[in-house]
């Protein structure tokens, strides 16, 4: 005895599409909106410890000095409106000129020689090199020692009678220059620091980026008759430009801002010959108690930062390539 069965249920959209008639919208209590607002809240609360502490320890920070920098704000004492005359003071400062002249020229010497060091041991520490690993730990280790400690150790180094001094008089029988008291040697002393310093960060940033250039493309190239020279210059460079690009960008913002080692190596002296511009706003703040002054000094220093960058980024076109 044989059973008729019903057919199988044919949905209701296929129905309605099979009929030309228009789709039944599907009721609601699927996802309704106040499910997504409750999402929206619960991101909102476990963001805002974090936005409450850029709130509180860099916006207002940054809009509050702004505004001191337009006062006569002493460390203690009456504050007054002062309007761009703190401004007008610091152009018209020649220590602000010489600090600004003593900044640029670590800039234009230190970024430089970190950029040529850093690349140039990361071109050298192939997947060839035995122990590579051990190199790149090696080189990086100052950039993670505290920078205290490290220009401590290069003061003593410096210092007459030290281990360079000793050095040349064991080797050629002369003294070495007294480099930190020497306005001629003091700047170079400093950079040379510098640079032992912070090459570790952007040897391995650079290390990297030559690491993840296709292998046939460095094979195509030497193929095609290519010495080393001309496969790192027309292959490997472009390939990570945008690598050297960062670490450019990166470089010079950090070296304008430097002051741990001439302010600990020297103090700014001989003289003023290795003041920066941010030892100078600090003596100006927290020595001479000058808070307007130094809040001027500072945005001055934010707004050069800003040119340099903004120049950098107009100009990466014309030599970074983007895959």
């Amino acid at each position: 005895m044989t059973t008729i069965q019903d057919p199988p249920a044919v949905p209701a959209v296929a129905t309605a599409v099979a009929a030309g008639t228009p789709a039944p919208r599907p009721k609601a209590g699927g996802d309704p909106a106040g499910a997504v607002g409750r999402r929206s809240w619960w991101g909102a609360a476990f963001a805002a410890p974090h936005s409450l502490g850029l709130l509180a320890f860099t916006a207002f920070p940054i809009i509050a000095s702004l505004v001191v920098s337009f006062m006569n704000w002493p460390m203690l004492g009456d504050r007054s409106w002062a309007g761009v005359a703190n401004y007008a003071k610091l152009f018209a400062d020649p220590v602000f000129r010489t600090v600004t002249l003593n900044t640029t020229l670590f800039v234009v010497l230190y970024v430089p020689l970190n950029l040529v060091v850093s690349l140039g041991l990361a071109a050298w520490l192939t997947p060839r090199i035995a122990g590579r690993h051990v190199f790149r730990v090696l080189f990086f280790i100052p950039t993670i020692t505290p920078i205290v400690a490290n220009v401590v150790v290069w003061r003593m180094l410096y210092q007459p009678g030290g281990a360079i001094d000793a050095t040349m008089q064991s080797t050629v029988g002369v003294h070495a220059p007294n480099f930190l008291a020497d306005e001629h040697w003091a700047m170079l002393a400093i950079v040379a620091m510098s640079v032992w310093q912070g090459f570790g960060y952007n040897m391995l940033i650079f290390s990297a980026a030559l690491d993840s250039v296709p292998e046939n493309l460095v094979e195509a190239a030497q193929l095609d008759g290519a010495n080393a020279w001309h496969t790192f210059w027309s292959v490997k460079f472009p390939m990570i430009s945008p690598s050297i690009f960062f670490a450019t960008m990166m470089t010079l913002i950090t070296s304008f801002q430097v002051f741990t080692q001439p302010f600990v190596l020297t103090k700014g002296g001989p003289g003023t010959a290795t003041e920066t511009l941010v030892q100078y706003i600090y003596n100006t703040g927290f020595q001479n108690q000058q808070l307007g002054l130094a809040s001027a000094g500072a945005w001055v220093l934010f707004v050069i930062i800003l040119g340099i960058t903004a120049i950098q980024f107009l100009g990466q076109k014309r030599w970074v390539h983007y895959e």
